[in-house]
């Protein structure tokens, strides 16, 4: 599986794991039967247990493809409607723990997902799917060319994440907070600190920390009664994890 470098608008690296062509393969045919399921038991039981079979074969043709049309609507937006409801994922994505995401780090909107259900015609439906898995295997990015158009990719959540990479924190059950005005960040504020922290703290670079510091001070209107920035902003960490925790 190949890595995806997504550099978001505050200029922070992110690195995801890409699905793979197996992982998106098999949450496909999860969803596939899923659909066929729908189409089995539910056109059994209206059209055939229901006698709704008999009312549309007396009408004209026109009409029976609009009942089937309406029928198989939830076949149709199936893709559509569960990734826009479930922030990128369809019960198979789910079920194998893969997710689509925009490619500049932020969630994916609902044009963003219909240009990729709209691009499925191209990329799975025209000759079963072999678009689509070239375009995946070629592009660096592993997106077929819904994705490419939409500017999304799909990642894998398989990942073994510790503690250390989230925001956070083992707190002890004894533990202080100092700045309650942390409150004010959100938890993407929260993560690009932590971050940026961890980046300047292993490059020994202090004059990004004191940047961070001062950036943290101007957002928050906290005032620091820490004139180590490189303790503050650990401070200020574990402060938001302590009250988000306790909310």
């Amino acid at each position: 599986m190949s890595e995806l470098q997504i550099n978001t608008t505050q200029n922070v690296n992110i690195t995801f794991t890409a699905a793979s062509v197996g992982e998106r393969i098999l949450a496909y045919g999860i969803d596939f039967l899923i659909k066929i399921a729908y189409a089995v038991t539910f056109g059994y039981l209206i059209f055939k247990v229901g006698g709704l079979w008999d009312t549309v074969s007396a009408l004209d043709s026109w009409s029976q493809a609009a009942v089937i049309i309406l029928f198989l609507s939830p076949v149709f937006f199936y893709t559509l409607t569960l990734e826009s409801l479930l922030e990128g994922q369809t019960i198979g994505k789910r079920v194998v723990k893969i997710k689509v995401i925009k490619i500049d780090g932020y969630q994916a909107s609902f044009s963003d997902y219909l240009v990729r259900w709209f691009f499925r015609i191209i990329d799975i439906d025209i000759m079963s799917g072999i678009i689509g898995l070239i375009s995946i295997v070629v592009s660096n990015k592993s997106q077929r060319l819904g994705d490419i158009t939409a500017g999304t990719s799909v990642i894998t959540l398989k990942d073994k994440v510790t503690i250390n990479h989230t925001i956070l924190e083992n707190l002890g059950k004894d533990y202080k907070p100092t700045y309650p005005d942390v409150i004010r960040l959100s938890d993407n504020d929260a993560r690009i600190i932590k971050e940026t922290y961890e980046t300047a703290r292993k490059t020994s670079d202090y004059k990004t920390m004191l940047k961070l510091k001062k950036k943290i001070e101007e957002v928050t209107g906290i005032v620091s009664i820490h004139d180590n920035s490189h303790t503050f902003v650990k401070t200020v960490l574990r402060d938001y994890n302590y009250y988000t925790q306790h909310m």
